[in-house]
């Protein structure tokens, strides 16, 4: 990755319903703009996001979307509203961030949500993006649901799945019965489901699985927000119809792309990245074949930077 850079302008926009974005710009401020779409959703960005572009030749434009991160108010805080929070007020959102930041049309990077999120806002503003770069491709579709909340997954990680699985009742649907635990106004309630639910995603997004970064899943503060805005999209499928950002894809025709799989990517397999590239025309499909589900896996690394380097001109 490129060395550390700071922020040389940043904010919090108000986007209405009583929500502000907070957004932090880096790099050459005459460079490539270029927006970072973090994953979860509910993940929120981090500096060593910033270091997937050349400093010299982007204009680095990072996001926290509503509820997470910086924005404010976190959806960790009681009493917290995410009737205001969905796929739609999301890329609302990025076109009021890309108006006040006077950017005429940008590179869109995304993994993870994030690939769902660049693709909704890239099918619905075409014309508004130079370029598409997206990671461990997830379409919010039942069947990527099912894997990774029915028990498909629990097939390979079983001791995860089994502390998953500890906090509902026997035959439950996961993502129902979380809903209630994680809106529980009591907090020794909706805490431990929210780590529970968040060390699941912390626990099998690697090839090799990372104490340190279970650890940083479980950070209450954090859990709480990522499991309940996770859990209110997937529980509303993402307010997308069924196969809604394949059924669209033609609409990315003359976008130039490139998708990024893990191979053994276990949270967002590889089979909805393989359907992307089939539907669009003109992408390119990296299956790296030693990595999950995670950004910062060395053969990831290298493909992710290769491409925003090829695209930096």
């Amino acid at each position: 990755m490129y060395p550390e850079t700071e922020p040389h302008d940043q904010g919090l926009l108000d986007v209405g319903d009583g929500h502000r974005v907070y957004w932090e710009v880096c790099g050459n401020p005459y460079g490539k703009p270029v927006v970072f779409l973090h994953g979860g959703p509910g993940g929120g960005c981090a500096p060593v996001h910033r270091r997937l572009f050349d400093p010299a030749a982007y204009r680095i434009v990072l996001i926290d979307q509503r509820g997470c991160g910086r924005s404010v108010p976190h959806a960790a805080e009681p009493g917290a509203d995410l009737s205001a929070n969905t796929t739609w007020h999301l890329v609302a959102d990025l076109e009021k961030v890309r108006e006040h930041l006077g950017v005429d049309r940008w590179q869109v990077f995304g993994g993870s949500w994030g690939s769902t999120l660049a693709l909704a806002y890239a099918e619905t503003h075409p014309d508004r993006v130079t370029e598409l770069v997206l990671r461990g491709v997830f379409t919010l579709r039942r069947k990527e649901l099912d894997w990774y909340y029915g028990g498909g997954a629990g097939f390979l990680f079983p001791e995860q799945w089994e502390r998953v699985t500890a906090l509902v009742p026997d035959g439950a649907d996961v993502i129902e019965a979380y809903a209630r635990l994680l809106n529980d106004p009591d907090p020794a309630v909706h805490e431990p489901a929210a780590v529970a639910w968040s060390v699941w995603e912390g626990s099998t997004v690697t090839l090799l699985e990372r104490p340190e970064l279970v650890e940083s899943f479980a950070r209450p503060r954090y859990a709480v927000a990522f499991a309940r805005i996770e859990n209110h999209y997937f529980r509303h499928a993402g307010w997308l119809e069924e196969g809604q950002l394949l059924r669209d894809a033609g609409r990315l025709a003359g976008i130039p792309g490139v998708i990024v799989q893990g191979r053994y990517d276990v949270a967002t397999p590889a089979t909805s990245a393989w359907e992307l590239h089939q539907a669009w025309p003109g992408s390119e499909l990296v299956v790296v074949p030693d990595a999950g589900h995670a950004f910062d896996e060395p053969g990831t690394l290298r493909a992710l930077v290769a491409a925003t380097d090829r695209f930096r001109a």
